[in-house]
């Protein structure tokens, strides 16, 4: 198998010990998050359509999504919603096999239904979201490569993915802190604690600053003093959470552009700004690793919505992904690895245009030799990566 792999030790400061870093992550219920779930959660439902009707997956891309925030008013233990939020999915896949019409339609209405529910805890889909569909077959040369009968899959784009490892503390931070407040336990003992949620870290020095905006449901908080104790929690669960991954001081702000003597509140209906603050995209919000990391490497292609069997902008970061967790495993004493994975379209996605593993590390035959064996076995296993995307074995927003 030709890699065209490239290892190159690195000597630059790593990221954990340079003056600053800037860390972001954008929460289940912020808009950008909810359209990089609906177009993820579409593939996935055609897949599985696909394998369950026709015995394989056919071609799409649903990676197009936009979604339009809705107008409402919230007010201290109640609120309305006045126009309802407003969710496009448009890509391109397969419409009609053997004659018979593929629902798209109706899988993207039931699927984003269904998981909408289950991340919105206090989200009334019937009332509160109109999805509506723009997808259409794809191109001739794109689909005729999609579907040439070769063993490995043949790169339906020239994309690159990467990924890094291992997180710094601040990284840990602000990803942990969001998923401490959206679990299900935080939501039952604060069910006033809403699912849009940013958290932006910022390191200088030793020092540890984060800031959350934390969208509150307004039916769960009764007056100005329930406000300001509801923030108080929020705080309070994001300390405990950064006192378990990091040793650095971090002083935590919440809701900072709140103005209570001038009645200004985060206060929403349903738990996100998109009934009525803001609106959403594809591609906007966390990259595939969950962070948006200014300092690391990164790729501005949107993962999510790409068809897992051939779309490298899709697998080749969870490739990097898994090639870098063995590294570490194997080596954990490296402080630093990145990976990046660049295809040519139309060529098998198992021989990648180049890869290049950097290391933070001492140079010497044997880490070499491991890291060629380790990419070797994970690009080889790329041709059935597929099934573990299917499986939703890889979160990639």
């Amino acid at each position: 198998m030709n890699l065209n792999l490239e290892i190159t030790f690195g000597n630059a400061t790593p990221t954990s010990k340079m003056p600053v870093e800037f860390v972001e992550r954008k929460g289940v219920g912020h808009p950008d998050s909810l359209s990089d779930r609906a177009a993820e959660e579409l593939s996935i439902s055609l897949c599985q359509y696909y394998m369950e009707n026709y015995g394989r997956i056919y071609h799409h891309n649903v990676d197009k999504c936009v979604l339009v925030g809705g107008q409402a008013e919230a007010w201290f233990g109640g609120g309305k919603i006045n126009e309802k939020i407003y969710l496009l999915l448009v890509g391109r896949a397969v419409a009609k096999i053997q004659g018979r019409e593929v629902p798209i339609e109706k899988l993207a209405q039931d699927t984003t239904n269904d998981w909408i529910k289950k991340v919105m805890h206090h989200y009334d889909t019937e009332k509160n979201i109109e999805i509506a569909t723009k997808i259409r077959p794809g191109s001739v040369d794109l689909v005729g490569n999609y579907d040439l009968k070769d063993e490995v899959p043949l790169a339906n784009d020239t994309s690159f993915g990467v990924w890094y490892g291992p997180n710094t503390d601040l990284e840990n931070v602000v990803l942990n802190i969001e998923k401490e407040l959206n679990s299900s336990e935080s939501k039952r003992l604060h069910p006033e604690i809403g699912e849009d949620i940013k958290v932006m870290g910022v390191r200088r020095g030793s020092h540890i600053n984060v800031t959350i905006a934390c969208a509150l449901i307004s039916y769960f908080v009764k007056d100005k003093t329930a406000y300001r104790d509801s923030k108080e929690i929020v705080k309070e669960i994001a300390e405990k959470v950064a006192a378990r991954n990091t040793s650095l001081p971090v002083r935590i702000a919440v809701n900072t552009a709140d103005n209570l003597e001038e009645e200004i509140y985060y206060l929403t209906v349903t738990g996100t700004s998109a009934e009525h603050g803001d609106d959403g995209q594809v591609g906007r919000g966390n990259r595939a690793n969950g962070l948006i990391t200014p300092f690391r490497p990164m790729t501005l292609e949107a993962t999510a919505g790409k068809n897992p069997i051939n779309h490298t902008g899709k697998i080749y970061n969870i490739a990097a992904n898994k090639i870098v967790s063995a590294i570490q495993k194997e080596y954990p004493e490296i402080e630093q690895i990145y990976c990046y994975i660049v295809s040519e379209i139309g060529k098998p996605i198992s021989q990648p245009q180049a890869v290049n593993v950097e290391l933070f590390s001492a140079q010497n035959s044997k880490l070499q030799s491991d890291v060629e064996s380790i990419v070797q076995e994970h690009m080889a296993e790329l041709p059935v990566l597929w099934k573990e995307i299917v499986r939703r074995e890889h979160s990639i927003f």
